[in-house]
């Protein structure tokens, strides 16, 4: 039997890439052919999913139509592909599979996009309760099991919620088989699981960002070298943390912040000890690497991102019964606290994380 061709286009951010593994091992389990489309950044996590067939690499920015780019890039791809599904919500992502002449095309309600698809899903975003890695694994329902009655819906049907269709919560699982991981650390004079890596960024907004202050003592107080891992995004904060460890005594952190390749990255991140983090993409990729992890969440839910690891501990205050007043704002889901005092992040002390941290010596 000929495998069905199938081109996922990829969610934008690397924590929702990392969430879509089940979803892609899914694809691959009934024997699927997996082509993956990404934006640079995103790329090296599905080479670290042995389940994508390809991986390509796609030639616009992140932001702005870029219409020409995409309507060559499109046409160079009909005839590749049966089926295609869309991981980002938007319009412009389900332009390209019509454009790509892809006969079955599965993504979520949204952007008045539903008349380009032929398998439409309602979108359970509003329901933050909902699991992202069931977000995704929801795409592949409407082909399980092979089931022709629905391979063959009308265009713009509506097949079941996601939410209700979603499996139970599956963890991603990266795979570190090609990255050489001694090398690395050899770079910075560092064995593996002699160091911790923190993870002071969060893309989406200062409200998911632990305090600097709080970063800088915990660094100090944690009796291993510490490397600051993020984007150049992060390089700024991370700054301000190594200035204020150095105030507080300390000296052995090394800020690698903006320095490094995602997949250099990752390898650092699976040496480590353990990973510090607010919820953020390599949070995601911690738990995913199955390393010991602390996650800090604040204005976000622990519920709806969590960190997917038997390892990881998860801090939020919102979830802490003996944490007073309650946290009734959280969670608001916003980039900057709309009430000015992020009290679900600046209450969270050192206190509440370094036992969790220093648990990592037995």
């Amino acid at each position: 039997m000929t495998p069905v061709r199938s081109l996922f286009m990829a969610p934008q951010w690397i924590g929702d890439a990392v969430m879509t593994q089940p979803f892609v091992a899914a694809l691959k389990a009934r024997h699927e052919r997996i082509t993956v489309a990404a934006l640079p950044w995103v790329a090296p996590v599905y080479e670290l999913m042995p389940e994508c067939d390809e991986v390509m690499v796609l030639p616009w920015p992140k932001k702005g139509l870029s219409l020409k780019l995409r309507w060559e890039w499109a046409r160079a791809q009909r005839h590749r592909f049966d089926r295609a599904y869309l991981g980002p919500n938007t319009f412009k992502s389900a332009l390209l599979p019509l454009w790509a002449g892809i006969p079955q095309r599965v993504g979520y309600q949204g952007e008045s996009r539903s008349w380009l698809l032929t398998h439409v899903l309602p979108n359970p975003r509003h329901d933050k309760s909902l699991a992202m890695v069931d977000f995704y694994n929801a795409l592949a329902k409407p082909f399980e099991h092979g089931d022709v009655k629905l391979c063959a819906q009308e265009p713009g049907h509506a097949v079941s919620s996601a939410a209700s269709a979603a499996s139970a919560v599956s963890r991603p699982q990266l795979s570190l088989e090609n990255v050489e991981i001694a090398k690395t650390l050899e770079t910075l004079g560092l064995a593996s699981g002699e160091y911790v890596v923190v993870a002071c960024g969060a893309e989406y907004g200062p409200a998911k960002k632990w305090p600097h202050e709080h970063f800088a003592r915990l660094i100090v107080k944690t009796p291993w070298p510490v490397l600051m891992l993020g984007s150049n995004k992060d390089s700024l904060d991370a700054e301000k943390i190594v200035k204020m460890v150095h105030a507080l005594g300390g000296s052995r952190v090394i800020d690698l912040t903006g320095r490094t390749s995602l997949r250099e990255a990752f390898a650092w991140i699976a040496g480590a000890k353990g990973l510090v983090s607010n919820d953020s993409g390599l949070m995601h990729v911690g738990a995913a690497l199955g390393i010991s992890q602390v996650a800090l969440f604040g204005s976000s839910s622990a519920e709806h991102t969590p960190a997917l690891n038997e390892r990881a501990t998860m801090i939020w205050l919102k979830q802490d019964p003996d944490y007073s007043p309650p946290l009734t704002c959280a969670p608001c889901f916003k980039r900057v606290c709309p009430l000015g005092h992020t009290r679900c992040l600046e209450d969270l002390g050192v206190e509440r994380v370094l036992p969790h941290v220093l648990s990592w010596q037995d």
